[in-house]
């Protein structure tokens, strides 16, 4: 069985491959070649923590894409920092051949799922933002934030990224990240009004539990991707946003059961089931994405296991064929 480290994974996943093999899940999860049950939550109180146990299998699509079985393990510790020392989000990623059970490999789930994180948002922004998109608006300054900006720099010609944070500290640690990562884009601190005046893709990676931004300040033919919500209780886009935007999702039973902003938008009655598609529908053909260039679409999700699948049957071959991580007999 392999041992893969985020440093393994950093080497062999690039982000762009990981965008194709995210976008190639998410077409088989809507095409009904993937098993995903509802994710497994552990709550603890006295942390106001969330444990969330996914797993999945994937059928894989001929020779782009090899069928994968697994299991994705995350928790989320808001007060480790402060309490403990340690970071706020944990994971572990379990591997087992699809057709024997036999356990593959153990690798880091944290990189790995900020990496698969961003590349649902590029999968989402090369399948509905303008062609011409240059201008990236990103909501939060985390883990997640490079990840985010380096995913749709891939898939869009961006030559300005707009930082929304609610502190500067954090922001200027996130440019001098992406500066370091390679991104050839003009930085900039901004605040939320400043940003959406200009944004042609939003990317919004918060936790926080009301709206981070005004839906007047949003223009016509903006493209949302919206990750960083994960509970009933979280919300980041104003409803009135999606009352008139085109809603697309990960997974409808996931997003509806999870997702703070739908649920929100639903109990005002703007929004429902009906209104909104999958992602993996437009990437398969089955659904058209954009419709015209002053259409608001929004991408909402809220993770799935197809998605650590993808990445780590990825991250598993190329290390084998680099001679990375380590391998333990059990």
């Amino acid at each position: 069985m392999h041992i893969l480290s985020a440093d393994d994974i950093r080497k062999a996943v690039p982000i762009a491959v990981a965008v194709d093999a995210v976008a190639d899940a998410f077409a088989q999860l809507s095409t009904g070649r993937a098993t995903v049950p509802l994710r497994v939550p552990i709550g603890q109180e006295q942390h106001d923590s969330h444990t969330f146990f996914m797993p999945a299998l994937l059928a894989g699509s001929g020779a782009d894409s090899a069928a994968a079985l697994g299991l994705k393990i995350v928790s989320v510790f808001p007060h480790n920092a402060e309490r403990h020392n340690l970071p706020t989000i944990h994971a572990l990623i379990a591997l087992f051949e699809p057709a024997t059970g036999q356990a593959l490999a153990v690798m880091d789930g944290r990189y790995l799922t900020a990496l698969r994180t961003g590349a649902a948002s590029g999968a989402a922004t090369r399948a509905l933002a303008r062609t011409n998109a240059h201008t990236l608006a990103i909501f939060g300054a985390g883990v997640q934030a490079p990840f985010q900006v380096l995913a749709v720099c891939a898939v869009r010609p961006i030559t300005r990224v707009l930082i929304v944070n609610r502190g500067r500290e954090r922001a200027e640690q996130l440019c001098t990240t992406l500066v370091a990562a390679g991104v050839q884009a003009e930085l900039r601190i901004v605040d939320a009004k400043t940003a959406l005046a200009a944004a042609d893709v939003v990317c919004c990676a918060t936790s926080s539990p009301a709206p981070i931004f005004d839906d007047a300040d949003l223009r016509d033919g903006t493209h949302i991707n919206g990750v960083g919500s994960f509970t009933p209780h979280m919300v980041e886009v104003p409803t009135a946003t999606l009352a008139r935007a085109r809603v697309f999702v990960d997974q409808h039973a996931a997003a509806w059961s999870e997702a703070g902003d739908l649920i929100a938008a639903r109990a005002a009655g703007v929004l429902d089931e009906s209104h909104t598609q999958e992602l993996g529908a437009v990437i398969a053909g089955l659904v058209a994405g954009r419709r015209d260039d002053a259409e608001i679409t929004f991408f909402k999700s809220v993770g799935n296991a197809v998605q650590d699948l993808a990445v780590a049957q990825i991250a598993l071959t190329e290390a084998i064929r680099l001679g990375l991580g380590s391998e333990v007999r059990l």
